[in-house]
């Protein structure tokens, strides 16, 4: 893996030992999504404890609760930001929905990878929406953070 300034345009890292689940599938479906974004998509995901979430989640969003994933743009030398996903949550809503840990951790690092390309869901129109069901439905992944969402 290579960080900020290496060649490739994603970084990831499984920061937790809690749930297993497969790093390579997970780092090559990233990479792949990196590439279909362009030059400009250079981000890194992180997999971890629940606490730490939660704790990033108090100290950047003033939210006290784990959250599944949060996004922290960045903009800077075409570096888009920072993806934080919950392993233990990923997990637990693979489990509630029927797909395995690594559909859920992609679909949460698609989700949050939207955000730090400027998509809204809670502002825009339904681009976020849309954009976000053509990348589910070209990598085959179950339903979306925001269907789940609307219900």
């Amino acid at each position: 893996m290579t960080g900020r300034d290496g060649e490739r345009p994603c970084h990831f890292e499984n920061r937790q030992s809690e749930v297993g689940f497969d790093e390579a599938a997970v780092a090559a479906f990233l990479q792949q999504l990196a590439e279909e974004f362009g030059d400009s998509a250079k981000f890194s995901v992180v997999v971890s404890e629940d606490s730490e979430v939660r704790a990033a989640n108090r100290r950047f969003r003033a939210a006290d609760r784990s959250t599944d994933v949060l996004s922290f743009p960045d903009g800077e030398d075409r570096y888009l930001g920072d993806i934080l996903i919950s392993a233990r949550m990923a997990a637990a809503q693979a489990g509630e929905r029927g797909h395995t840990v690594e559909q859920e951790i992609e679909t949460l690092a698609l989700h949050g990878l939207l955000h730090l390309a400027g998509f809204d869901h809670e502002t825009d129109d339904g681009q976020m929406r849309a954009q976000e069901q053509l990348l589910r439905r070209r990598h085959g992944l179950p339903c979306g953070l925001i269907e789940r969402a609307d219900g």
